[in-house]
């Protein structure tokens, strides 16, 4: 990002923005407190969907299909219940999508999911289950006609030898069924840029759908990026430097840099995002409103 994305942005308004939102599982009664009310604020802005994540070798099997079945119930919204390979047969993989299909799930984020020993050992894949992303992909395609996303790197998977290798990966996704590729976190939009414009020179004509991170707190967000292979800029760093026991300055730093980063990709043609709001909605919501979206009670009052 350079001094540029600090100018007033060109985009003045939210017809034709589309957004979605990621949610974990709780873990505790007060995080599923705060859970339900992120969601119920977020709703009014009427996002393309919500997703839930699954849990490191399924640990999240259960939350994640109640959630989504309760949003399926409970709500308007359109849930995508992620699944990963890891830590299942094919057969036992194969049941949760029926659940999913038979709870009214249409929409799922497939993915290879992370080693079950953690990130940064290696994978192996079940004996008996799907090996990687593409096969699962076929796998839901062959069971039922769900909208399915998948996961692109602007800076490379941490596994993968190369950029090129990862867009033999996502041709292959695509090949398999997949619609729609949702992008790792990045605080530099010209690798994400860049990435777009590769996909693109193969011929791949799926949306890319930039993921961002709203940063609730520096250290954490650094640590993480460093296990993804995400670049932190230096510009960044300095951003949040001395601010570790200054919560309040922090928020606002928080919703300037994330501010900057979406209006400076709608300037470059961007008009989807995928927040991954932590059950976190405040920092998301404002974001939201500086593109243009309003709740949906607000608009009908006018």
């Amino acid at each position: 990002m350079t001094l540029s994305s600090c100018r007033p942005s060109r985009f003045v308004g939210g017809p034709g923005i589309s957004v979605s939102f990621e949610f974990f599982p709780p873990k505790t009664a007060e995080m599923d407190v705060q859970l339900w009310d992120s969601i119920t604020r977020l709703a009014p802005l009427r996002p393309a969907f919500v997703s839930v994540t699954y849990g490191a070798g399924g640990s999240t099997r259960e939350r994640t299909h109640a959630i989504v079945k309760r949003i399926v119930e409970e709500t308007a919204l359109k849930p995508a219940a992620h699944l990963t390979c890891v830590a299942a047969t094919r057969e036992e993989i194969d049941e949760v999508i029926g659940a999913y299909w038979a709870a009214g799930v249409r929409h799922i984020v497939a993915l290879r999911g992370d080693p079950p020993a953690g990130p940064g050992t290696a994978y192996a894949p079940h004996p008996g289950g799907y090996a990687h992303s593409t096969d699962l992909v076929a796998g839901i395609k062959r069971i039922a006609d769900f909208e399915v996303s998948v996961s692109a790197y602007p800076e490379k998977h941490p596994e993968s030898a190369s950029i090129e290798a990862d867009l033999d990966v996502l041709k292959a996704k695509v090949e398999a069924g997949a619609s729609r590729a949702i992008s790792q976190f990045f605080f530099d939009n010209a690798h994400f840029l860049r990435y777009r414009d590769r996909v693109a020179a193969r011929g791949l004509h799926i949306p890319i759908v930039p993921g961002i991170l709203p940063v609730m707190n520096f250290k954490q967000a650094k640590s993480f990026a460093e296990r993804c292979g995400t670049e932190v800029p230096s510009w960044m760093a300095r951003r949040f430097e001395g601010l570790d026991n200054d919560p309040r300055t922090r928020e606002l730093i928080a919703a300037a840099v994330a501010a900057e980063q979406v209006l400076d990709l709608v300037d470059h043609g961007v008009t989807e995002f995928h927040f991954y709001t932590m059950n976190r909605a405040d920092l998301v919501y404002a974001i939201c409103h500086l593109l243009g979206l309003r709740p949906v009670s607000a608009q009908a009052a006018a």
